[in-house]
């Protein structure tokens, strides 16, 4: 069952905004320019160490859901630059056509229950935010499609730790048009409009909303909040983007929108035993949807690689390659050149 939200909701009790809620600490926003510059950027904040590599995936892969006889399985209708988590997973990319997906925790998320040996088909929650990459050129299309629940979306515990996936999935697209996925109670959530800019990790989307009505009557000349709680990054965000140029300048709105993630990211060891789930920001992307660059920010070294499509061989049986990040490896600047041909990670399921 569904529960599809394309209208701003209802505020919610000024108690429940005012709630601190525990998240690890993503921000995600959506930049909205002239001559149609639309740009996403998101910080991946994470309580340990979550390296990343870049790769490259070209069109017409075999994919596989990874939950067991019923995993579904497709053919990648397009290309796509991808950021893995320890190489089992896809937290976030852009394909050839602009769409964006980027996965951020949600602490209160519940997903159906799977039977690995009954008839659903399922897909694992690591492979999520790909499935959208590889089938999708618009966020409509994918609101339309996932709205039908066709599949499960399966999780499990992430390798070697306590932590049990919990994320929501947002879309973004070259339009400028914007959804965000979340299953709360067993149930999908979709939020789909062109006025969602601005999201966090935790609480769900539609207390989010809420907590963006309430500062709204807060002239944030005068106060904003400055914590790296959720809620707090959520106002400095929204804020924020609406103050940084208006600019078709691709070097300029690349380096707006960075100002903005770095404003709400969470400095390098921060975390309290109190607070287990405020964690420091691990990399950061800027993806240039219009004009279709894709930047990458490690916060352990000094420089941001990016990664221009037009330099980039999509077409189907093309190699898949990948850009090693994940020990420190240093690169800067347009690193499409830099790329190897590698065997492509298999998603971690069940």
């Amino acid at each position: 069952m569904k529960k599809v939200v394309s209208t701003l909701a209802a505020a919610i009790l000024a108690a429940v905004v005012a709630a601190p809620t525990p998240a690890e600490a993503c921000t995600r926003l959506v930049y909205l320019g002239p001559n149609d510059t639309v740009l996403t950027g998101r910080s991946m904040d994470f309580s340990i160490d979550i390296p990343a590599n870049l790769w490259i995936f070209p069109r017409g892969m075999e994919r596989h859901g990874q939950v067991g006889p019923n995993s579904i399985t497709w053919r990648s209708k397009y290309g796509s630059v991808a950021a893995s988590s320890w190489d089992i997973a896809t937290p976030d990319g852009m394909n050839e056509k602009g769409l964006v997906a980027n996965l951020l925790w949600l602490v209160a998320s519940e997903y159906p229950e799977f039977d690995q040996q009954g008839d659903a088909p399922g897909l694992t929650i690591s492979a999520w935010a790909q499935y959208a990459l590889d089938n999708f050129a618009t966020v409509a299309e994918a609101v339309e499609f996932f709205a039908a629940e066709p599949f499960a979306i399966v999780s499990d515990f992430i390798p070697g730790t306590d932590k049990f996936t919990t994320v929501h999935l947002s879309l973004s697209d070259a339009s400028g048009d914007s959804a965000i996925f979340e299953y709360i109670g067993g149930k999908l959530e979709i939020h789909h409009s062109r006025d969602y800019q601005v999201m966090t990790n935790d609480p769900p989307f539609a207390q989010q909303l809420a907590i963006k009505s309430y500062w709204q009557s807060v002239p944030g000349k005068a106060f904003l909040p400055g914590t790296g709680k959720a809620a707090d990054r959520f106002v400095r965000a929204s804020y924020y983007l609406d103050m940084i140029p208006q600019t078709s300048d691709p070097q300029i709105a690349a380096a707006s929108v960075f100002s903005v993630v770095r404003n709400v990211s969470v400095p390098y060891g921060i975390g309290t035993p109190e607070e287990p789930h405020l964690s420091n920001t691990r990399w950061r992307v800027v993806a240039d949807q219009r004009n279709l660059v894709y930047y990458f920010e490690n916060v352990l070294t000094p420089n941001t690689v990016w990664v221009d499509f037009s330099k980039v061989n999509f077409s189907a049986g093309a190699e898949v390659k990948k850009l090693a990040l994940d020990e420190g490896q240093i690169y800067a600047g347009e690193a499409s050149a830099n790329f190897v041909a590698s065997a492509p990670f298999e998603f971690q399921g069940l």
